[in-house]
């Protein structure tokens, strides 16, 4: 397996490229638009046929590459399933295994951040965890339907109970940080050590953050698999 982490610093967003170097067979998960140029020479230098482009969620801050990616190779747009996107062709549920040659890439619902996310767990080794666990963090619940009850659980139920040393790898990181493990954030995470359900509640509910830069942009875009809507 090829497994490579790619960033793009305006939004501190991780894409990350995951291919069979058998058959050749690649997927990007959470492309950026203004990454596309570097994402497909990769591919090609790489000798890797994109079959996928797959979403953690209808991102806010950034808008994804996921249209301009499905234009230049054919490779098919997958998000979770209930998001708001129609022009996807194709919608992972719960526990579902998308194939890329012989990696196996399996959904795991974790909705919270959004109501409609998922972590993907590949080859039983990597998690990307999008923004529903970040490295000794997690992603904010106050908008887009997000649920700071149901993240708690998510994360708690179906994050935690992986394998310790399962490698962790987020949506974003603010502090220069790459991969953690299930273990580690476990241990150290302090949005989660020494907090029940309840506390973990109220702290989410008094962050009171400012929106995202993008998110009235972004949103709508995203939900267009990438398309800016133009306004009158």
């Amino acid at each position: 397996m090829l497994f490579r982490q790619l960033f793009d610093q305006s939004t501190w967003t991780y894409t990350y490229l995951i291919a069979d170097l058998v058959t050749r067979e690649a997927a990007l998960v959470d492309p950026v638009l203004e990454q596309v140029e570097r994402d497909y020479r990769l591919l090609n230098e790489l000798e890797l046929v994109l079959k996928y482009c797959l979403e953690t969620h209808i991102h806010a801050d950034h808008i994804t590459g996921t249209g301009k990616l499905r234009e230049l190779t054919g490779c098919a747009g997958v998000v979770p399933q209930n998001a708001n996107a129609a022009c996807a062709n194709r919608y992972l549920h719960h526990d579902e295994i998308l194939v890329v040659g012989n990696v196996n890439i399996q959904a795991i619902e974790t909705h919270g951040h959004t109501d409609s996310h998922m972590s993907y767990l590949v080859n039983g080794t990597h998690v990307l965890t999008g923004d529903a666990l970040f490295i000794r963090g997690c992603g904010r619940t106050d908008f887009q339907s997000g649920d700071a009850g149901t993240l708690y659980d998510h994360v708690t139920q179906r994050l935690f109970t992986l394998p310790d040393e399962t490698l962790v790898y987020p949506g974003h990181d603010y502090k220069g940080q790459t991969v953690s493990t299930i273990g580690e954030e476990k241990c150290f995470n302090p949005r989660f050590v020494g907090k029940d359900r309840a506390s973990f509640i109220q702290f989410m509910n008094n962050l009171n953050l400012p929106d995202p830069k993008r998110i009235m942009e972004a949103v709508p875009a995203n939900e267009q698999c990438g398309k800016v809507v133009v306004t009158a």
